[in-house]
């Protein structure tokens, strides 16, 4: 049993060995990576290998807290935008209701101020008729009418004569 691990084991690492390397040929053959490889960034980390694995090892470890960083300034700007929404919705009602009751309170005191007035006009004129009674007619002719009539009835006399 003790032989048959080995062989097993060697096999296993061959057929991974064949997998690593048709994954660095599919890599290589991509077209991105070659015109990358072209470039002069590509040609420098390819004259040095230990600044390539630097930059690899740099790009790997940082994607993680970056692309926390990103998902985190996503999140806030959208909380921030809901945010203002229900703040804005918040104001709005909050300013509705107020708006409501101020109007109420206002109605209530205009039929206030209004039974007021008609109750204070009604005792200020009962009172000045009390105070100050209506003059009688002075002078009245034998038919009781006023004395805009004498004045008439003189008026016609004169056209007669």
């Amino acid at each position: 049993m003790a032989k048959e691990e080995p062989l097993s084991t060697s096999k296993d690492l061959k057929e991974l060995q064949k997998k690593l390397s048709l994954l660095v040929e599919s890599i290589q053959n991509n077209l991105k990576v070659i015109a990358f490889m072209k470039s002069p960034v590509g040609q420098y980390l390819d004259r040095h290998p230990f600044m390539a694995l630097t930059v690899l090892v740099f790009v790997a470890m940082s994607a993680i807290p970056v692309g926390f960083f990103l998902l985190i300034v996503v999140l806030t700007a959208l909380a921030a935008f809901v945010g203002v929404i229900l703040l804005e919705g918040l104001v709005i009602s909050v300013g509705g209701l107020s708006l409501l009751c101020v109007l109420c309170g206002l109605s209530f005191v205009s039929l206030a101020m209004s039974g007021t007035i008609i109750v204070s006009y009604v005792m200020v004129s009962s009172l000045f008729n009390y105070w100050f009674p209506p003059r009688p007619l002075t002078q009245q002719n034998s038919s009781g009418d006023c004395q805009l009539a004498m004045k008439s009835a003189d008026l016609e006399g004169l056209y007669q004569e």
